[in-house]
């Protein structure tokens, strides 16, 4: 096996095409059921690192990786580059901000209507 044939990341044929370039050479973005596989994905590797009690995909990457790297690898597969970054670090934002907002209510703050996101679409992480 050469250099060239060499795929750490297994050997699956299933990727993903790149995006393709419009005839301005502008990127044509994803259409609706590639965007629902991501979505799919995205949240069974968010659920599997919520089974596991990992909260940051990128600072706890070996561990992500480690327990969850199946899931990550189908994420990958299904979503950009850029998208896994973006949901990734999102998850973290969201979080923070729940508790931000939990922290300020207890403290007998007002939180402003439609501030707090729903609970089910919020990572459920204890730190």
């Amino acid at each position: 096996m050469g250099l060239s044939s060499f795929n750490p990341f297994g050997s699956s044929t299933t990727s993903p095409q790149p995006p393709k370039p419009s005839a301005d050479g502008a990127f044509i973005a994803p259409d609706r059921s590639s965007r629902a596989k991501c979505y799919e994905a995205r949240d069974a590797f968010f659920q599997c690192l919520d089974k596991n009690g990992i909260l940051d995909a990128i600072k706890d990457e070996e561990k992500a990786s480690k327990q969850c790297g199946d899931a990550e690898k189908v994420f990958g597969r299904e979503c950009a580059a850029s998208w896994v970054t973006y949901f990734k670090q999102r998850r973290v934002m969201e979080w923070k901000k729940q508790q931000t907002l939990n922290k300020i209510e207890a403290e007998g703050g007002w939180v402003p209507e439609g501030a707090a996101t729903p609970a089910a679409s919020q990572p459920r992480m204890v730190k």
